[in-house]
C-alpha cells in the first residue's frame, strides 16, 4: 500500500486513538482531531491526502467542517462517517464535495479500502491538473 496522509476527525477520542494507531501500524501517516475546529487548525499546519470526518459532532458538525475543509484544501478527499441510519447526511456530504460516506461502525478494512480509493482519486485529479497546466 502506498503511503498517504490521513486525518481522522471524530469527537469519540477512543475511536480516533484506535484508528490512528492502526493506520500508523500499516505505515500510513495519521493524525487525529476531536472537533471540526481542531481539524481546521491542523489543516493550517500540514497537508493531508484523505480525511475521515464524522458527521455528528458537538459544536461544528461534519457538514460545516466539510464546507470549511473544501475551501482550505479543495484537493483533499473527505470520507464522511455517518451513523444512526442517516443516509441523508451522507448524501449531503457528497453534494458538498465528499468522496464518499461510510456507515458507522465500519470495519477497518472497509474504511481502509475507501481511503485507498479516495487517495487514488486525488492522485488522478492532481495528474489531470498538472497536464492542464502544461497545455
Amino acid at each position: 500500500m502506498e503511503k498517504f496522509r490521513v486525518l481522522i476527525v471524530d469527537d469519540e477520542g477512543e475511536f480516533v486513538e484506535t484508528i490512528v494507531k492502526r493506520l500508523r501500524d500499516r505505515g500510513l501517516e495519521a493524525e487525529g482531531a476531536l472537533s471540526g475546529q481542531d481539524a481546521l487548525a491542523l489543516l493550517d499546519e500540514r497537508e493531508f491526502d484523505v480525511c475521515v470526518l464524522d458527521y455528528r459532532m458537538p459544536g461544528m458538525d461534519g457538514i460545516e467542517t466539510l464546507r470549511h475543509m473544501k475551501k482550505k484544501k479543495p484537493r483533499m478527499e473527505v470520507i464522511m462517517l455517518t451513523g444512526h441510519g442517516s443516509v441523508e447526511s451522507g448524501i449531503q456530504g457528497l453534494q458538498l464535495g465528499a468522496y464518499n460516506y461510510v456507515m458507522k461502525p465500519a470495519p477497518l478494512k472497509d474504511l481502509l479500502h475507501q481511503m485507498e480509493q479516495a487517495y487514488e482519486r486525488k492522485l488522478i485529479e492532481e495528474e489531470r491538473l498538472r497536464e492542464l497546466d502544461t497545455e
